[in-house]
């Protein structure tokens, strides 16, 4: 008799490999049986869209560096630094730093009926050694599930998953699983290039995600990669240090201007570099800005600008400057900021939040999404938007409804398979391997977060599936 995996045999596959510390502090997710599973045509635009990406990265940081020389308009840094410690201005203008982007690169994309939307970049991501985990565990469940079975993919179903996305130099086997089983590992073991040791320094604010780069450390070579807190000192020149602390934090990272100076003096390698311009969201408004459309046409080339154009939401810095009597923001025909206030609800469908460099610009903190909330609550949202322009400013962006997907999770308390319709955030990783023209981002691999489809905000809560991404 042919031994086949039932869904809950899957399931209880996937649980029984959670690490014995878990993934992330204090916080579980769903498990499903599968994986999400992702259409070709959009698994190759995730898979070449680190090359977009990385470029746009190269780009602003031009942009910044050229503001600040005349050469760009003046209020491009003047945004970005608003906010910011001279010291921490100083740092990210350091011709130490001057060509150090990002070697971590993830975006939020929503699926929406009209396509994919790209919301935000994150430069210093939760959820590496998540998905690292979630394709080593559904890799391994594939092919065990194959040899119970005894059988392989035929005809159409070979050939989707043999050929239907581009080699990649970290992609395994496993190829329908995007990155494949070791993607995530390998992509984020290059970044440090040959550095014989890796600090990987986790803030207290950060603490939540000490389980799963734990765990992702335990998988290479013994004593290669080590876990350090904010306190750590005994940093020796060669070291790789990677940064898993936000700049606005800094205060509470007490090793941060040890780090910083030793990357300063090129005896440890940094990433992602001291750059809070990486950190900004309000990057999707300057991309959207018409008085710098040359500069984007120049750095991104045709292509590149109209593909960001099409993926992005339009996005508004909330400046409270007054307009001239006959100007209006781009748009929305407003004369005021103050103005979108009087929108209907059903005008609002535009999310509010912080740009960055503070203890609520992550972790769905600091969002207001408009036609979720009362007229009054809204109110009070713009009005601490525009309160907020001189210490942390704020982003409108346009809301595009995810659409609602159909995911089934198993219910271990229940001993059940549950169907649920949900709306899907997608996490491709993108790692910067190289440096200069020759660097190239390759994909490790995509999470894909399913939230129940009453939830406006999609995000890792408890109630949310988490998955790996095939073909």
């Amino acid at each position: 008799m042919v031994q086949t995996f039932s869904p809950a045999d899957r399931a209880r596959f996937v649980r029984d490999r959670m690490p014995p510390q878990g993934l992330f502090a204090g916080q579980e997710f769903r498990i499903s049986p599968h994986p999400f599973l992702l259409e070709v045509s959009l698994a190759k635009e995730l898979d070449s869209l680190g090359r977009v990406l990385l470029q746009f990265n190269r780009a602003v940081n031009l942009l910044y560096r050229q503001s600040v020389a005349g050469k760009q308009p003046a209020w491009v840094a003047a945004w970005l630094d608003q906010g910011k410690p001279p010291e921490l201005i100083d740092l990210q203008r350091s011709s130490a730093f001057k060509s150090d982007l990002p070697r971590v690169i993830r975006p939020d994309i929503l699926l929406t009926d009209s396509g994919i939307r790209i919301t935000e970049l994150d430069a210093v991501p939760g959820g590496i050694g998540l998905t690292a985990w979630l394709n080593q565990t559904y890799a391994e469940l594939g092919a065990r599930s194959a040899e119970a079975s005894e059988t392989r993919p035929t005809g159409l179903a070979a050939s989707t998953a043999a050929q239907s996305v581009p080699p990649s130099p970290i992609r395994t086997p496993h190829a329908a699983l995007l990155g494949g089983a070791e993607g995530m590992l390998r992509g984020f073991e290059s970044i440090f290039g040959d550095a014989p040791k890796v600090r990987i320094v986790i803030s207290a604010e950060s603490a939540t995600y000490q389980p799963e780069m734990a765990w992702l450390a335990t998988q290479f070579e013994e004593g290669q990669f080590e876990i350090c807190d904010s306190r750590f000192a005994g940093f020796t020149e060669g070291d790789a240090v990677y940064r898993f602390f936000e700049l606005f934090d800094l205060a509470n990272v007490e090793n941060a201007k040890t780090i910083f100076r030793l990357a300063q003096d090129k005896k440890v390698r940094l990433t992602p570099p001291p750059k809070t311009i990486f950190e900004e969201k309000m990057l999707f408004a300057l991309l959207w800005n018409r008085n710098l459309r040359g500069f984007w046409r120049q750095e991104l080339g045709e292509g590149f600008l109209e593909r960001l154009l099409r993926l992005v939401p339009y996005t508004w810095l909330v400046d409270p400057m007054p307009l001239p009597p006959h100007g209006a923001i781009p748009e929305l025909n407003l004369t005021d900021w103050h103005q979108l206030k009087a929108l209907s609800q059903r005008d609002r469908e535009l999310i509010l939040k912080v740009s960055g460099f503070s203890e609520q610009a992550w972790g769905a903190r600091g969002v207001y999404l408009g036609s979720d909330l009362s007229a009054s609550d809204w109110t009070e949202a713009v009005d601490l938007a525009l309160r907020s322009f001189g210490q942390s400013p704020f982003v409108l962006q346009r809301y595009h409804k995810p659409k609602t997907v159909e995911t089934p999770w198993f219910d271990f308390a229940k001993e059940e398979l549950v169907k649920m319709s949900g709306r899907v955030r997608l996490c491709p990783y993108y790692f910067v391997l190289g440096d200069g023209d020759s660097a190239r981002a390759n994909l490790g691999g995509v999470l894909a977060t399913i939230c129940p489809a009453d939830k406006k905000i999609i995000h890792g809560m408890k109630d949310a599936v988490l998955v790996p991404c095939t073909v």
